[in-house]
């Protein structure tokens, strides 16, 4: 294994945990009320950019993992790649779902209220 990729993925994941960190800060600020959850909530299911979202972006790195697990499994059997495609699924389907719920219990999208 590449040292210096090893390297990259440990200060990626750094910096992720940080960003991840901050956003779990401004969760716990006493001044954040109903609708400025939901918003928070929407943020991290939802993006610009498609497929969007944290949640579709930790299920697209969890995959090419399966992807390539699939690769290299030494009896192609799925030992390893299904539950990580298992994992990407668990994550689109069901926590982003659970995520949708939580925000629109919050504040319904301004597209449904009168």
């Amino acid at each position: 294994m590449s040292r210096t990729r090893l390297e990259r993925v440990r200060a990626s994941v750094g910096i992720a945990q940080l960003a991840l960190q901050q956003i779990e800060d401004d969760l716990s600020a006493d001044d954040v009320d109903q609708a400025e959850l939901a918003a928070i909530l929407r943020e991290l299911i939802e993006d610009t950019d498609p497929p969007g979202g944290l949640m579709a972006s930790l299920a697209q790195l969890v995959t090419a993992a399966a992807r390539r697990a699939a690769q290299i499994e030494p009896d192609r059997d799925g030992d390893a790649s299904c539950p990580l495609h298992e994992a990407a699924d668990l994550i689109t389907d069901n926590a982003g779902q659970l995520l949708i719920w939580a925000a629109r219990a919050l504040a319904p999208p301004r597209s449904h209220q009168k």
